[in-house]
């Protein structure tokens, strides 16, 4: 079974082909250095952008796969969450595509697809497990207890934690986008020396908030001005500091809940798992208690067509298609059983 994946949510432009479990392409188109000089996503030039690179990776997918459009046996597509304008750009060309040569159309879910995107890379992984999403737009924690079937335990009230990367960054006066710039500066800072706060919930839920550490950063960057210009603290050191606190947010978070499911398995993906300090906080707790931990690689972390190709095959083989009538949903949640 071949299929073609195309992910179009936000500001990369990806196109995939993957025969069965194994990805023969994955080609990605990012718009990181078109919107750079806005600090941020612009939706619009997002759409123009997708609608103009996405024949141009698509092509360059299949040729590289070495397949022809005749040898699909069918095309998945994102279809949320994600940018209303970007997600229709995706969505009508796969339509176009599934029409055209008669192969069934798979809307995709976003969320599910980063889920399930460390599959990939380890087929061995068992149901279930708890599965965490961290990118730009998500901070969620699921218990992934079989393909569809997910139950969401904990999410972010507020900034996800790669919003909260940005607007550190923005402040600090680092590049966008966040995540990347502040990680590179805290290599060269020292974490030790200033302790920002970590969100505890008043309900005792497991949710997450971002926006007080948020807050903390820019009140510490006003009242320490001083001490940055005399150097006594470097921007590299807030880096560091604003990083370790995301970092120990989410591992507590996951130290709480251990023994209420008892969890064997957990899963990293999203964005924000290519952060080396995060996989490396997790990885601590999971050792400590005998766990297995997955986290794909980078360019499986980052949105990537190669794991909406797999799950739109995985959806396929268990008799899941869509109608071509499908519509976006720029809003779309994991479904819960």
């Amino acid at each position: 079974m071949i299929v073609l994946g195309i992910e179009t949510s936000c500001d990369e432009t990806s196109a995939a082909v993957l025969e069965n479990e194994k990805v023969l392409s994955n080609v990605i188109f990012s718009q990181i250095k078109t919107h750079r000089a806005y600090g941020g996503v612009v939706p619009e030039i997002a759409a123009r952008e997708h609608l103009a690179k996405l024949p141009l990776v698509i092509d360059e997918a299949m040729r590289t796969a070495g397949v022809k459009m005749s040898g699909l046996d069918g095309v998945a597509v994102t279809y949320g969450p994600g940018l209303a304008g970007a997600l229709i750009a995706g969505v009508s060309y796969a339509k176009s595509i599934s029409f055209s040569l008669g192969i069934p159309l798979i809307g995709v879910n976003h969320l599910e697809a980063h889920l399930l995107s460390p599959f990939i890379e380890y087929p061995g992984i068992k149901f279930p497990y708890l599965g965490l999403v961290i990118s730009g737009g998500h901070t969620n924690m699921y218990l992934a207890r079989g393909l569809g079937d997910y139950k969401l335990i904990g999410s972010t009230r507020d900034d996800a934690a790669g919003e909260a990367f940005d607007k550190a960054a923005k402040m600090l006066g680092l590049q966008y986008p966040g995540g990347p710039s502040i990680a590179k500066a805290a290599l060269k800072g020292d974490p030790s020396k200033i302790n920002f706060p970590q969100a505890q919930m008043k309900d005792k839920s497991n949710d997450f908030s971002f926006s007080g550490l948020k807050t903390a950063v820019l009140y510490y960057i006003e009242r320490n001005k001083n001490k940055l210009e005399s150097g006594e603290i470097t921007v590299n050191d807030i880096a560091a500091a604003f990083q370790k606190a995301v970092a120990r947010s989410i591992s507590n978070k996951l130290s709480r809940i251990y023994g209420e499911y008892g969890i064997k398995t957990v899963v990293l993906s999203g964005g924000v798992a290519a952060n080396t300090y995060l996989k490396d906080e997790i990885k601590k707790f999971t050792d400590s208690k005998g766990i297995f931990f997955y986290t794909p690689s980078m360019k499986l972390c980052t949105d990537n067509a190669a794991m909406i190709a797999y799950t739109g095959y995985r959806h396929l083989k268990s008799g899941i298609k869509t109608g071509v009538d499908i519509d976006v949903d720029p809003e779309l949640k994991v479904a819960v059983r």
